[in-house]
């Protein structure tokens, strides 16, 4: 009696499978807007098209003087250093001086990136940081916070609160201020609290800043590395900075991290050895930009327009916004499970973010972003009415 011969996987199909069990990929949460696709393509039905409030990309042209100075600086034929020029470095320091009023912050105490999102999920790992670590999110926080403690292996701690973290020691304590997605501001009290906890503990206190421009309604942000904060000392102190929002430089990927050298030095390190390296002439534009703040103070007032413009509409149209006294999006409810207002929102051709993203807390909230063009604002004002009439 013959035998059939047994099938074999062949050596690149075991290896493959090995990759397979152990992919990255596996331990980190699906990507969110993924999960829209239904949602988006209803709201392209709508005959006047989609309106978009789900993404804060930005929209306005990017500001002419860094173009200027990318362009100057096309010509990079060498490889550019990791640790960025000491122009772009002072440029970023004398900014966090000029407008925020941090003292004491020199050119060694930056370290650029390319572009923030990547500088947040890499952190964990790129400090040493793995299984039996733990990294504190907030209870309603961007994705990549998790993503990066997933991805070194990390645990996960999601809380607001350092009373209820109790004597825990863990290893990075993130904080967002002006908040993506709610928009909230912390006050100096909250920041000083934090700051002397994390310090008794040994805990790495990093604040996301990236909308520290971004303030609505005569709120001031204040930056962790202000001496009311932290009282003069950067010590166990990063703050994460982008001009993606603030200079419409979402496309060239220009970023810096700021506070204690010796960590920024750990970073550096790292990063030498792989490369990371932002491109000479988005270190050329990136300092341009830096330097300007005039662009910087017009694409507010268009951010201002567009969002009194959304809230009122909003408002009228039966939401309840909360916090969002910073950022560049609307934290809004209908009291109702938030995927039931994406999809009440796309019936009308307006695209949102659901608040479930960002954690369980966001659940019955909705993320309503104001970076898209005047005439969009207006389609979704317009539209927003058809809802409250």
């Amino acid at each position: 009696m013959s035998q059939q011969p047994v099938e074999t996987a062949s050596p690149t199909g075991r290896a493959v499978s090995r990759l397979q069990a152990r992919a990255v990929a596996s331990r980190l949460p699906d990507f969110p807007w993924d999960s829209l696709a239904d949602v988006k393509a209803r709201a392209q039905q709508h005959p006047d098209g989609i309106v978009d409030l789900s993404i804060g990309t930005p929209v306005d042209d990017t500001p002419q003087v860094a173009r200027d100075a990318l362009a100057a600086a096309s010509n990079a034929p060498g490889y550019p250093q990791t640790v960025g020029t000491r122009d772009l470095r002072t440029a970023a320091a004398a900014w966090l001086a000029r407008r925020h009023g941090v003292v004491g912050l020199d050119a060694d105490h930056v370290l650029p990136a390319i572009g923030s999102k990547e500088l947040i999920a890499s952190m964990a790992l790129h400090l040493g940081l793995g299984p039996g670590d733990t990294v504190v999110i907030p209870q309603v926080a961007y994705p990549t916070y998790e993503v990066g403690a997933v991805l070194a292996g990390c645990d996960v701690v999601v809380s607001d609160s350092t009373v209820a973290l109790g004597p825990s020691a863990p290893a990075i304590m993130w904080l967002n201020s002006p908040s993506n997605p709610t928009g909230r501001v912390l006050g100096v009290d909250h920041l000083r609290k934090t700051v002397a906890w994390a310090r008794d503990r040994g805990v790495l206190l990093i604040s996301d800043e990236c909308y520290l421009e971004c303030a609505w309604d005569g709120t001031e942000p204040v930056s962790v590395l202000h001496e009311s904060v932290n009282d003069g000392s950067f010590d166990g102190i990063l703050a994460v900075h982008s001009l993606s929002k603030r200079s419409n430089l979402a496309g060239y990927r220009a970023a810096f991290v700021a506070g204690d050298p010796t960590v920024l030095r750990m970073l550096l390190a790292v990063r030498k050895n792989l490369g990371l390296i932002v491109p000479a002439p988005v270190q050329a534009a990136t300092r341009a930009a830096l330097d300007d703040d005039a662009h910087a103070d017009a694409q507010h007032a268009a951010y201002g327009r567009r969002r009194a413009l959304l809230r009122t509409a909003l408002e009228r149209a039966g939401f309840r916004i909360d916090h969002s006294e910073g950022a560049l999006y609307l934290w809004a409810t209908r009291d109702e499970p938030c995927r039931d207002t994406v999809a009440a929102l796309a019936e009308v051709g307006i695209l949102v973010a659901p608040g479930e993203f960002y954690g369980v807390a966001g659940a019955r909230h909705v993320r309503v972003a104001f970076t898209a063009t005047d005439e969009r604002i207006d389609a979704a004002v317009e539209r927003l009415a058809a809802i409250s009439g």
